[in-house]
Formats: structure tokens, C-alpha cells, sequence
């Protein structure tokens, strides 16, 4: 301890700073990219310099509840954010429609006590991060797809992906589909089918029941990209349904626009991994492929 009076005084406020320093949150932005497996939360300082990375569940509105959401806020998010003070918030996610965008925004307002929040598609933070100022084609291939049309400063056409049960063409989940139907009705080796339920220890009663009475399906169903980037290359079947997946996306979204004067970029996890079969794909359907992004915050 200090020993004499102008020591205690020296002391006294080192102590002061130092535990005002500790305590003191600094302020950032906080950008979201959200899907519908996982969320990737980046934290930037005031100079764009980021900070902080995390990673939380995806929050789709479409099948996630409110609550459901919150609660994911509270126990993966905020806890990782402890000595930040968040003043900006800028969300882009899957689901996010004119119609969610607003019980969305109410969400992450109450649960980051945060008065600056802005909520827009994934789709649009896609557009923004593949083309920038530039007049693209940006796409989405990760659980769900999506794509759209963008001039530079706004999406000006959009293709409705419908979800993996009515369309969602070159998504993982549509992917994972395709696989299950092929293994158990004949189109993809009973070799293929067989190596399938061995690796994953599951049977054809716990799949039926994965798809159709757990919840987040979709997920389930796109997990399945896994097992079929690590045997793609001894089954060419699986690179096969691969490219067709993409094909089907092209055709059934991306032809609509006719812009095949326009290179199609890609985010998502599907895009990133089967690079090569995207590659394929575009040139087969009379594209040209442009940059392929893992996530939007690189």
C-alpha cells in the first residue's frame, strides 16, 4: 500500500482509470449475414477495422418463432459481445421479407438495446458484397437459394425461390433431397445407399422421421452436402447431381433475368465447396461465373 499521502492520491487514481478503462464499452457496428443453419456476426470499429467475430444459430423468421430467436440473441450472442457497446446494427438475413423485416427489427432493437438497426434481405447483403457498385447477378446457394437482379444501388428483379419444398433449386437442402430420393428409388447406386446409412448409422425409418416430424428439416436435409463433397470424386454420379442441382437453379431463377451478358456471382457455403461443379454448371447453361464468396464479411 502507498505509504505516504501523495502516493494514496496517485494510487487512488490509477485505481479510478483502470477500473473505468476495464469497465468502459467502446462503440461499434455490428453487421449480421444470416441463413438458415447459422448467422455469422462480425463487430467493426469506427473505422470499418473489424473487432470481433461470432458465430450463432441462423435466424429465419419463417421457422424460427420470436421467442425462439430471443433466446438465441441472449444465450449465443450476447454473452460473446460482453465490453462492447453496440450502437449500430446492420442485419441481412434469409427470410427477411417486407413482411418479417419489421417483427425482426423490433427483436434486435429490444434484445441489443441498440436505436440504430437497419434489416434487409440476405439477398441484398449478397448483391452489395458480390457486385458493389456494379450492375450483377448475385445468387445465394447455402441451406436455402435465392437470387436476383441488382443495378449497382437496388435488386431490381427476383425470382421467388418458394423454399427447398417448392423450389430452393441449387440450395443444400434441395441437394440433400435429390440424394435421399436417388439412394432409396434407384436413380444413384445401391453402393452409394449403402455407404450412406452405414457412415451416418442411420436407417430408413430415422430419415422419414428427420424429414418429416423433427423440426428443421431443411437443415437436416442439407447436411447431407457433406457426405457428398467427401465421395464426390469416387462416385462421379454425386458430381453428376451436383451439377444438376446448379443447372436446375440457373434455369428455373436465373434465366428469367435474360441477362446471360452478366457474370453470376455466388455466396454460400454450397457455392464455396462445389466450386468446381458450379463452374461446370454456368458454362454448361451460357454464363459466365463471377466471384464466389463463402460469406458476404469475407
Amino acid at each position: 500500500m502507498p505509504s505516504n499521502k501523495k502516493e494514496r492520491i496517485l494510487f487512488d487514481l490509477y485505481s479510478f482509470y483502470t477500473t473505468f478503462a476495464k469497465n468502459k464499452k467502446i462503440n461499434m457496428e455490428l453487421i449480421a449475414d444470416s441463413g438458415s443453419t447459422k448467422t455469422d456476426w462480425l463487430v467493426v470499429d469506427g473505422n470499418g477495422k473489424e473487432v470481433k467475430r461470432v458465430r450463432t444459430q441462423g435466424l429465419n423468421p419463417f421457422h424460427l418463432s420470436p421467442d425462439n430467436i430471443s433466446n438465441i440473441l441472449r444465450n449465443e450472442l450476447i454473452g460473446q459481445l460482453d465490453g462492447v457497446a453496440i450502437n449500430k446494427v446492420r442485419f441481412f438475413g434469409t427470410g427477411c421479407t417486407p413482411e418479417q423485416i419489421p417483427p425482426m427489427r423490433s427483436l434486435l432493437l429490444k434484445e441489443l438495446n441498440c436505436y440504430d438497426v437497419l434489416v434487409g434481405s440476405d439477398l441484398l447483403g449478397a448483391a452489395y458484397a458480390l457486385c458493389g457498385s456494379e450492375e450483377g447477378i448475385a445468387c445465394i446457394l447455402g441451406t436455402g437459394a435465392n437470387s436476383c437482379l441488382y443495378n449497382g444501388k437496388e435488386i431490381v428483379a427476383n425470382t421467388p425461390p418458394l423454399g427447398y419444398i417448392l423450389g430452393d433449386e441449387g440450395s443444400g437442402a434441395v441437394l440433400g433431397k435429390l440424394f435421399l430420393n436417388g439412394i432409396f428409388k434407384g436413380s444413384l447406386s445401391h453402393e452409394l445407399r449403402d455407404l450412406f446409412l452405414k457412415e451416418t448409422t442411420q436407417t430408413y425409418a430415422d430419415i422419414i422421421n428427420k424429414v418429416y416430424r423433427e423440426p428443421l428439416a431443411n437443415r437436416y436435409l442439407a447436411g447431407i452436402a457433406k457426405f457428398i463433397g467427401k465421395h464426390k470424386e469416387d462416385y462421379p454420379e454425386l458430381k453428376a447431381l451436383v451439377i444438376q442441382n446448379f443447372c436446375d437453379f440457373i434455369t428455373k431463377n436465373v434465366d428469367a433475368y435474360g441477362r446471360h451478358d452478366l457474370p453470376l456471382g455466388f455466396v454460400g457455403s454450397i457455392a464455396w465447396y462445389f466450386q468446381d461443379e458450379l463452374k461446370a454448371a454456368t458454362a454448361k447453361c451460357g454464363y459466365r461465373l463471377g466471384k464466389v464468396l463463402q460469406s458476404p464479411l469475407g
